[in-house]
């Protein structure tokens, strides 16, 4: 790919409307130091010098999404609570329309706490419910999408099994966007694949694959990653191997992407990296391909970050060049 053609694409982003449809979650760190131990109990006193909290889950998504310049709808289902104004809050600093997000009372805003002392987590507290959203709420949902499908050039399902990727919600997305010749792309949980026949694209990593299959650890990644696609109807799949890089496979053959990156810190979030670039480049014009090539370089780039982090389009375009080496 020549640089003036990356440097199109990626200025295309801004073009692109994605709508994301998940789980919206909240990841809270409590970072501080430990120097004694509890005279109540046999457990560390935490000395709390900081909080912070990002954007987690399909919110992260959402969040590589606006940072790349994507025109962005959310839709999911929070907590009518203080969590959901902080996570709603967040969006809006963005210019994220969250018009599609719908507040019930009777189930939380997810949030993983993490209690962190030094470089070691010491506990997580998570808050939901992960029971299905009720047939009223899917109904909300579905009406929401509906009401906005003919502004959507992708939809990114991002599934944490946390109740809003129903089995019904999951179908009538992939057949209106059928209907409507928009791509949706899907980063899945292993137990709900059957959920997204006939999706354009699924981003498992291997381990996911094999259980989406009920598979064993010794049996062939490319095996695996060929009965997928044909299993689930789907027009691709980009298949991430950790250190062995990607497999993209399509109709015909199976292209192999080797791993780059400098040095790896932290992997949290580089899923929803891979799927909001993927998606966005193939929304914008790119052969799948490439677009995997360009998901691989911002996978790159994310695990060199501590924590649930973002990429820019200006880190993707130096690191692709540093690592393709295609131009002067």
């Amino acid at each position: 790919m020549e640089k003036n053609r990356l440097e199109q694409i990626l200025d295309c982003f801004g073009k692109v409307k994605v709508a994301v449809v998940g789980d919206m979650m909240l990841d809270d760190y409590i970072i501080g130091t430990v120097d004694r131990i509890s005279p109540e109990a046999p457990v560390p006193v935490v000395s709390v010098k900081k909080e912070r909290f990002v954007l987690g889950g399909a919110a992260n998504v959402v969040n590589n999404l606006a940072t790349l310049g994507a025109k962005t709808l959310c839709f999911g289902v929070i907590g009518d609570d203080s969590d959901g104004d902080r996570l709603l809050n967040v969006f809006r600093e963005k210019n994220i329309d969250v018009t599609g997000v719908i507040r019930v009372e009777d189930r939380p805003t997810i949030v993983k706490r993490r209690i962190i002392a030094g470089t070691q987590q010491l506990l997580r507290l998570d808050w939901e419910d992960a029971s299905n959203i009720r047939k009223e709420i899917e109904d909300l949902l579905l009406n929401k999408i509906k009401e906005h499908i003919d502004e959507i050039d992708a939809f990114i399902l991002s599934d944490y099994d946390k109740g809003v990727l129903t089995p019904r919600v999951a179908k009538e997305i992939i057949e209106m966007a059928k209907g409507k010749n928009i791509i949706v792309t899907v980063d899945p949980k292993p137990k709900n694949a059957q959920n997204y026949i006939g999706a354009t694209s699924m981003t498992p990593n291997r381990k996911e694959a094999m259980e989406c299959l009920g598979k064993g650890k010794d049996t062939d990644v490319l095996e695996i990653g060929k009965e997928l696609k044909e299993k689930l109807s789907l027009t691709n799949l980009l298949l991430t191997r950790s250190e062995e890089g990607m497999s993209l496979f399509g109709n015909e053959k199976i292209e192999n992407i080797p791993t780059y990156a400098k040095e790896v810190y932290d992997v949290t979030g580089a899923g929803d990296t891979v799927i909001s670039v993927y998606t966005l480049a193939g929304a914008s014009g790119m052969e799948w391909y490439e677009a995997a090539k360009l998901a691989n370089t911002a996978a790159g780039v994310v695990v060199g970050k501590m924590g649930t982090s973002t990429v820019t389009k200006e880190e993707i375009l130096e690191f692709y060049n540093s690592i393709y080496n295609e131009w002067n």
